[in-house]
């Protein structure tokens, strides 16, 4: 196995299904652990304010370097994700963009000799405090993989199962609540006859979606993306970026792209990460460019590496 700055090559999406299953079971234990509930606030779904007035912190990411054993992956890492934006990661392979992202929910949790130091504070609270769970982290801040991974269930088990683990009962609660979030994903007219059917019978783009109504459908505050059109043909990219673009005054997103055009269309702001070589090991370290609204980014950025890198000049 190799090892780069977005951590062991192996962790691929078919790792990423198996992590979020691995999830799924641990999350009926959580009434046994240790839990801090976080404080979201509400958010209105009417109106999203300009950019230049939302000044709400969601994430605060203070001087976060992460390791995989003795490798270290990504350094210093300093960034704040606002509350209704969709902020983008992009860079080249290897510079830990995935990494950091993971770092949002613990996913990396799920990797064994992965750890982060410095801070990583969801409205103000430590998400790696020793009062934390993993499991009511990630019951706020769900995500989207590169690779749609719907169970081999029916539609509606699918966006059923999260409320399920989470206590939800009554069928006509789970009927609503379903409904809601393959309305939120835009895929409800398309599937509403045929609910009861597998999932696995879908398009990759119906899966993507699916997906995206199933890490809804428990209500998180955040949704984290990597690379979630990657594996999709034009139009069905063009469907999710339209999603993404509906469902941000409700939620805060965060994506992983290597399409900078993509960036530069759905995202408000947008971090440029690379890598630093070292060249006695030739092991690769992630680091954070620079990070600012993305028509600065892709218009004027600050850093000569961005700017090479967004005009096609390496990466």
């Amino acid at each position: 196995m190799t090892t780069n700055a977005d951590g062991p090559t192996n962790a691929t999406a078919e790792t990423s299904t198996v992590m979020t299953t691995e999830y799924d079971q641990k999350a009926s234990m959580s009434d046994q652990e240790s839990i801090t509930n976080f404080t979201v606030p509400a958010v209105a779904e009417e109106t999203v304010a300009p950019l230049s007035d939302r000044s709400e912190t969601v994430f605060a990411l203070e001087d976060v370097s992460v390791f995989y054993s003795a490798f270290k992956a990504v350094r210093e890492v300093n960034i704040g994700v606002r509350a209704n934006e969709i902020t983008a990661f992009i860079g080249p392979s290897g510079c830990g963009k995935s990494t950091v992202l993971r770092c949002l929910n613990r996913m990396n949790d799920l990797i064994p000799g992965a750890r982060v130091e410095g801070r990583i504070n969801f409205y103000g609270t430590d998400l790696y405090g020793s009062d934390v769970s993993a499991t009511e982290v990630r019951r706020h801040i769900g995500m989207v993989f590169q690779k749609p991974n719907p169970f081999p269930k029916s539609i509606y088990d699918n966006v059923a199962f999260g409320p399920r683990v989470n206590g939800v009962k009554k069928k006509d609660e789970l009927d609503h609540l379903v409904e809601k979030s393959l309305k939120g994903a835009a895929l409800w007219d398309e599937v509403k006859d045929r609910l009861k059917t597998s999932a696995l019978g879908m398009s990759g783009g119906q899966q993507q979606r699916l997906c995206i109504a199933r890490a809804i459908a428990v209500e998180p505050s955040v949704i984290l993306m990597d690379e979630p059109c990657s594996a999709l043909d034009p139009i069905a990219t063009a469907r999710i970026e339209d999603l993404m673009k509906e469902i941000k005054s409700r939620f805060t997103i965060v994506i992983v792209t290597h399409n900078m055009q993509q960036a530069a269309r759905v995202s408000d702001r947008t971090a440029f990460f690379t890598t630093e070589i070292n060249p006695a090991s030739d092991r690769r370290t992630g680091v954070l460019v620079e990070y600012a609204p993305t028509k600065q980014i892709f218009s004027h950025p600050s850093d000569i590496r961005t700017e090479q890198y967004v005009t096609g000049r390496f990466g």
